[in-house]
């Protein structure tokens, strides 16, 4: 309570100090009374004397503490009231200053999301990706056997283990469900540095095959599946190829992105037919470096043995390089560009909103001259009238930040809202999005660094003699000298930025268009698919396979409102993978891998898509395992292996050209997109289902209805056929292609930046507007006597709009030169555009003119109708 005393105390000495000088001016005035002078020549001559009795009061006052405390205090309630009196400006001020927080704060959540918090494993830092690396793949799977080798031969790593898919079908009481899962070596988690919550971790040996079947829970499986009951160890889970026995649960915060579906996680202890050879990639690598060794003395270790390995392998291995990369960049690489992209807009914007409100509060200073300039002849020092500022800029701030800060916890709940549910899960680092401690602390710098610019660019203007030439004239021409002098170069400023923003908007928006509207090699419209999973023990062999796909193939094809049906292992769109090595019978061949996408699809697959046969004929139905085994190629490979030759009729083979692998080409097709959008068109092979039956089956139907109301038909009828048939991944073909990561990412980036650059054109143009409106009005004398002299409507209107076209000028081509050089270093996120598009700029350039020039004509045209009479005598 001292503090407390100590205040009311310094509030009864000033009161005591004031009194005192009170009691001395009476006594003064008294004593020059009683000489013979009048009440009112005493009381002059006395204040005369004594000097300014307010500044010796101050600074009598400023021997006690904390006066600086009610003197803010003062200031605070005296700029609270100054702002209230002005809610015009107040509003504008804290809506435009809060619009670029709120964009800010989202953005940087999702970055500080996604880039800046550590990983939830033991030391992340420490930890790295660790892939293969041919010509076509930069970070490839890993082979098992490769695996082997790199473990035991290099010396970076204090461990390193493999991981890899494990989706299979559960049995339920209310029949089979697809479960997303994991497949890992035993040192996975503590590799990781991940401990069960319950249970433990796989034992040291667990994969190998002689080991019982254990599997380790997610904690969202714990409580979807078993109700995150206490005693759930030592359960089963009944999975198709048998039970496993459940004997740990993960922490709830656990996730691990690369396999971001995973409900349980299992070890290899049953290697798949393809992981039984060395050419079998299928697997990724996580490592832990040893203490003082780096990503990169990693990556040449690896390289080094995988050189090796080439030389003991040639066959297999050959062309097989090695990559490490940090595992923060294998989880969010991809991610980086864009947000970094998206952070440099929303600083744009924020800094176009920061110019804007300067230019308000400078405007605003001027209009304020003889206010500063009495307070100053009254004894205020330049340092108080600077608090004044700042009291004022403070407060402007805090109600923007508290504005700001609302308006982007809802914004980023509105965004991960809008996230797809199956790309939501991909990117499991969101989850815990919100206004974490390292956002508040980076929206409080936003703020205080607006703060001191709002503070600072009205005072700098300000000085002691401009203040006392103020008091003096207090003209509205000589008012408007500084800001006609600063406010103009703002407005350019702003111009510039709207530019760089509008150019990227530009930018992103065609390459999104350009993205969706790539050649697909097939119709998209009215095709729905839909992805099988078959229990492995009822449809182990190629037999059983065969006779499933085509039990689907005729089941489908009988629903009504099914034109076509057709099936493959992978889906077009999917993903560039699933290659294989070929090699061609009659050609010198030097051990070289020609690595193409390989595809087991049905006779009427090429149909449904509607692609477009070039050469020879597509598969039939009789092309099974009692005939010569086809092939179909696409035209990439066709121009890559056949450049001036007909390939109808070649045979190609595995490398060995083993006699089973031997088919010859009956057809070319036109180039199916197998891959991402974005990505480039791979050479694709394409075997007939019937004579090698693939376990994954993915159907593609053609419908003559709505295709999206034809998905839960298409279930039903799955179901009918096998009850322990599971489905995953409905869609149409548009939602495939228009959900997908790649069209996710330029969509959103497209919207965000174009949000940011509408923002940012609507608030360059009314800076504009306010330059040139201030300047209409501070001419005003001028406008008159120039009409009074004749001058007619057009020569005002080339005065006026003269100078906004100068302004206009400068700032689109300062704008245009910063945006290309910012498109340069935004071009790794576009598609099938140039950082220097001409149309872009061209369209930027009109668009930003059209729009500047009319709000540099509305008060031009006010300006033409200036009455001069009423201007000089306003004068």
């Amino acid at each position: 309570m001292n503090w407390l005393k100590g205040l009311f105390a310094r509030r009864r000495a000033h009161r005591d100090l004031s009194e005192e000088i009170r009691e001395h001016l009476e006594e003064k005035v008294d004593e020059l009374v009683a000489s013979g002078m009048t009440r009112a020549e005493a009381e002059h001559a006395a204040r005369r004397e004594f000097g300014n009795a307010s500044l010796v009061e101050r600074d009598g006052q400023e021997v006690w503490k904390w006066l600086w405390m009610e003197n803010l205090t003062s200031d605070l309630r005296f700029a609270l009231r100054m702002l209230s009196k002005n809610p015009a400006f107040t509003f504008t001020a804290i809506v435009v200053l809060g619009l670029g927080l709120c964009v800010n704060v989202a953005i940087f959540a999702f970055v500080d999301a996604a880039l800046l918090q550590p990983l939830p494993y033991r030391d992340p830092s420490r930890l790295v990706g660790v892939y293969e690396s041919v010509r076509m793949i930069q970070h490839s799977n890993l082979s098992y056997y490769d695996y082997l080798d790199w473990r035991t031969q290099n010396r970076v790593f204090s461990s390193l283990d493999v991981y890899g898919g494990g989706s299979r079908l559960m049995n339920t009481p209310s029949g089979a469900v697809f479960v997303w899962g994991g497949r890992a070596s035993d040192g996975f988690f503590r590799t990781l540095g991940v401990s069960p919550m319950l249970g433990r971790d796989f034992y040291q040996g667990e994969d190998l095959p002689n080991a019982a079947p254990t599997v380790i829970l997610s904690y969202g499986a714990w409580q979807k599946w078993f109700g995150g009951r206490q005693d759930v160890i030592g359960q089963t889970v009944s999975f198709s190829d048998g039970p496993y026995t459940v004997i740990g649960v993960l922490p709830r915060e656990f996730h691990f992105a690369l396999r971001g579906r995973a409900e349980f996680w299992t070890t290899l202890r049953e290697l798949e037919p393809c992981e039984k050879r060395r050419s079998c990639h299928n697997l990724y690598g996580v490592a832990r470096l040893k203490d003082g060794v780096t990503v990169r003395m990693a990556q040449d270790e690896m390289q080094s043995i995988a050189k090796q390995l080439e030389a003991q392998y040639p066959d297999s291995n050959r062309g097989q390089g090695a990559s490490v990369v940090s595992l923060s960049d294998a989880i969010v690489g991809v991610l980086r560009p864009t947000l970094l992209m998206l952070m440099g807009g929303a600083g744009l914007l924020l800094l176009i909103a920061s110019v804007n409100v300067a230019n308000l509060m400078l405007v605003r200073s001027e209009s304020r001259r003889r206010e500063l300039a009495v307070r100053a002849a009254l004894g205020a020092s330049k340092s108080r009238l600077f608090v004044q500022f700042v009291a004022e800029g403070a407060l402007l701030v805090v109600a923007a930040a508290v504005m700001g800060g609302f308006a982007a916890q809802w914004a980023m709940n509105l965004f991960i809202r809008a996230i797809p549910a199956d790309l939501l899960l991909s990117v499991p680092f969101l989850a815990g999005l919100g206004l974490h401690f390292r956002v508040v602390v980076f929206e409080g710098l936003l703020a205080a660094s607006a703060a001191a610019l709002f503070s600072v660019t009205p005072i700098l203007r300000l000085s002691m003699q401009d203040m006392r030439a103020g008091l003096a004239q207090g003209s509205r021409g000589s008012s408007g000298d500084v800001w006609r002098r600063l406010g103009p170069r703002l407005v350019i400023a702003q111009l510039a930025i709207a530019v760089v923003l509008l150019v990227g908007a530009g930018l992103l928006g065609k390459s999104l268009y350009r993205l969706l509207h790539v050649e697909l090699g097939f119709h998209a419209d009215h095709l729905a698919t839909l992805e099988l999973v078959a229990p492995q023990t009822q449809y182990a062999g190629d037999e059983q396979t065969r006779a499933l796909g085509r039990l689907v193939v005729n089941r489908i094809a009988a629903l009504p409102g099914v034109v076509s049906v057709g099936t493959a292992n992978q889906l077009a769109l999917e993903g560039n993978g699933s290659t294989h090595w070929i090699r061609f019978q009659g050609r010198p061949y030097h051990g070289e891998h020609n690595e193409v996408n390989g595809r087991q699809v049905s006779a009427a697959y090429f149909t449904t898509l509607q692609a477009r046969l070039l050469r020879g004929r597509f598969f039939r139905d009789g092309d099974d395992a009692s005939k010569p085994r086809v092939a179909i190629i696409n035209d990439a490979l066709a121009r890559q292996y056949f450049a001036g030759e007909d390939p109808i009729g070649k045979i190609v083979g595995d490398t060995d050209l083993s006699e089973k692998s031997l088919k010859e080409i009956v057809g070319v097709v036109e180039n199916v997109r197998e891959g991402a959008l974005d990505e480039e068109l791979w050479p694709a092979i394409y075997e007939p289902f019937n004579q090698s039956p693939a376990n994954d089956i993915s159907m593609v139907v053609r419908t003559s209805q709505s295709e999206e109301s034809m998905l839960p038909t298409l279930v039903a009828a799955l179901r009918e056929i096998d009850p322990s048939i599971g489905t995953i991944n409905g869609a149409t073909m548009n939602q495939r292609m228009n959900e997908s990561p790649t069209a996710y990412l330029h969509r959103s980036s497209a919207w965000l930046v174009g949000g940011f650059a509408s923002l940012a054109l609507l608030l360059s143009v009314v800076g504009l507007y306010g330059v040139v409106a201030y300047s209409v009005s501070q001419r005003t004398r001028e406008i008159g006597v120039r009409m009074a002299l004749g001058a007619q409507r057009n020569s005002v209107y080339e005065l006026i709009l003269g100078d906004a076209g100068r302004l206009i000028a400068v700032g689109i081509v300062a704008g245009l030169v910063c945006g290309v050089a910012a498109a340069v270093l935004m071009r790794g996120v576009l598609f099938g555009v140039a950082s220097w598009d001409l149309q872009t700029l061209a369209s930027v350039t009109v668009a930003l003119g059209m729009f500047a020039l009319l709000a540099s004509y509305v008060p031009a045209r006010r300006a033409t109708r200036v009455d001069p009479v009423v201007a000089l005598r306003h004068e």
